[in-house]
């Protein structure tokens, strides 16, 4: 009599959905002993990678970039796989290794001098609060030679430890403070800075640390830096080496992993409505003595048995399932698990593409070389100097580059209430705030020569064009709920090491022994205590279960 295998199902074909496959697949002796299944709800595979096409380019909707080089097991796939060169244009982002064009509110365009100080002084905290200790010679110093970060870091730090509340405990809170001990040291905050009308010294300079401030809520998803866990920010690792995006695309790097899968192992179109588990060996209604412990119900009526289940879903499907009691998980998960979702961050970042031109004129017949990379400074919220023709939502964007050098596609980034805001805009909104708002930084350069179409306004500021714009929507597609994960402030690195815990444990000697061990196990972005956010992470996580189950079924990892 042939033994029965022991059947493993994977919800969700991203990052780490097809890498645990990939792992178990192609592991020696692992068809002997289990079959494999890939459910996803989706109609395609990779996802929150998800590479598209706009203006002729190759974009990335959503993870675009291979942070760090050196080490990074995406990196080394890249290159195995011949993915970064390619001859089509794409989202490369050359133009943002450029010198950027800052501009105020106003068009009035920053001079280095002015700009450099407070993004040394920004830089310089964020990698004291995130435990870097080496300070570079050439950016410890102002200017004028008599400032030193590494000391106001020392300073902030101190005056920052000895407040008290939960609310102090943020990255936010921090670099505020941070900014507050360089206001006090440098003592000229309230002079006026020559050639800039109405703008003081201190408020030009808490503008530009605002704009780094909203560049970092796109690095991190945090709406609010102020949700941002001070103490965990130093447990985060990134790999050494530049930051560069895949020619080919990053969904080139999941497609080669799931082309070892044989046809039909990944079944789109499965959402999984309900997970059926036994976490203490008792006969959950529906089951049957000799069957397999894990029961998949699909919103298409359909059900699934199974040994073991790896979940990937995002922690902001997770988040939904516990808030509203949807029954995802029957019975619910445990309190240590259910509490470490609740607490953890998970924010919505949103892309915007937009082409320059008007409808009349072939986007590739134009020249486009003037577009900076653009900077933009905005004036407080509460100032009365305000233009009233910019959109609040796009207050918050730090910047608008081409995609690659003479690219007629732009680029913006927005997170959190602005990121939410987009996704329920039309097209034809998107285009007149985005337009209002660049033809008012550029009205008073020689970029607004170059691009503007038309013959000027009223004002006689002529206005920025686009044909078209597209927009990604992670917060409201509900497969994701939102982008990646943070550990928001009540929150710690502990909570992510419970996200990657299985379910019951494999432990031997646990009060759950009597329960067939590894029923659901867990991984993607948000359980990777060092590597969260980053599709390296979610990668890492997904060979991590994998070799989880291997290891429980002695088969060399």
């Amino acid at each position: 009599m042939v033994a029965k295998k022991s059947r493993i199902v994977i919800i969700g074909a991203g990052m780490a959905g097809v890498t645990a496959a990939n792992k178990l697949y192609t592991a020696a002796g692992s068809k002997d002993l289990f079959e494999l299944v890939v459910v996803e709800g989706g109609e395609r595979i990779g996802g929150r990678i998800n590479t598209s096409e706009f203006g002729g380019d190759r974009i990335e909707m959503g993870a675009t970039w291979i942070h760090g080089i050196g080490g990074s097991p995406v990196h080394k796939i890249a290159q195995e796989i011949n993915a970064l060169e390619s001859a089509q244009p794409w989202e490369c982002m050359d133009g943002s290794s450029d010198e950027p064009t800052t501009v105020a509110e106003g068009g009035l365009e920053l001079e280095p001098d002015v700009v450099d100080p407070i993004s040394s002084l920004f830089k310089n905290l964020m990698d004291y609060a995130q435990g870097k200790q080496v300070f570079d010679e050439s950016t410890d110093r102002e200017c004028n030679g008599d400032f030193e970060y590494s000391k106001l870091g020392d300073e902030a730090s101190r005056i920052f430890a000895s407040n008290d509340g939960v609310g102090k405990l943020s990255v936010g809170s921090f670099l505020r403070q941070g900014l507050d001990t360089y206001w006090v040291w440098k003592k000229n905050r309230d002079e006026q800075v020559s050639g800039y009308t109405n703008w003081s010294r201190k408020l030009l300079q808490e503008a530009i640390f605002a704009m780094h401030e909203n560049i970092q809520r796109t690095y991190t998803s945090a709406g609010d830096l102020l949700t941002l866990d001070y103490n965990a920010e130093s447990e985060y690792r990134m790999f050494p080496g530049e930051e560069i995006t895949i020619a080919k695309g990053y969904l080139s790097i999941v497609q080669s992993l799931a082309s070892v899968l044989p046809p039909g192992l990944i079944q789109l179109g499965k959402k999984v409505r309900k997970i059926q588990w036994q976490p203490d060996n008792r006969k959950n209604k529906g089951y049957e003595s000799d069957t397999r412990p894990v029961k998949l119900h699909f919103s298409d009526g359909s059900v699934l048995l199974a040994d073991h289940v790896i979940v990937t879903v995002s922690l902001g499907v997770l988040k939904a399932s516990i808030r509203q009691d949807s029954g995802l998980f029957n019975p619910p998960l445990p309190r240590f698990k259910t509490e470490a979702i609740s607490r953890l961050g998970f924010g919505v970042v949103n892309k915007l593409f937009l082409q320059l031109g008007s409808n009349h004129a072939p986007p590739k017949s134009q020249d486009f070389s003037k577009f900076p990379f653009l900077q933009m400074v905005f004036h407080r919220a509460d100032s009365e100097l305000r233009n009233k023709k910019i959109p609040w939502w796009m207050r918050k964007t730090a910047s608008l580059c081409p995609l690659y050098h003479n690219s007629s596609v732009l680029l913006s980034w927005f997170a959190g209430e602005e990121a939410r805001a987009l996704e329920a805009l039309s097209d034809e909104e998107i285009i007149n705030g985005v337009s209002q708002t660049v033809s008012s930084f550029l009205s008073q350069n020689s970029y607004s020569h170059e691009l503007c179409n038309g013959n000027g306004n009223p004002e006689g500021n002529s206005e920025v064009k686009f044909s078209q714009v597209l927009k990604s929507q992670w917060g409201s597609d509900p497969l994701f709920l939102g982008s990646y994960s943070y550990v928001a402030v009540g929150s710690s690195g502990e909570d992510l090491d419970s996200m990657a815990e299985p379910l019951p444990s494999d432990d031997s000697g646990s009060a759950a022994s009597s329960s067939p061990p590894l029923q659901i196990l867990f991984a993607g972005e948000a359980t990777h205590r060092t590597h969260y956010s980053t599709t390296h992470g979610a990668y890492c996580s997904g060979l991590r279960e994998a070799s989880r189950l291997l290891q429980h079924y002695q088969l060399g990892v």
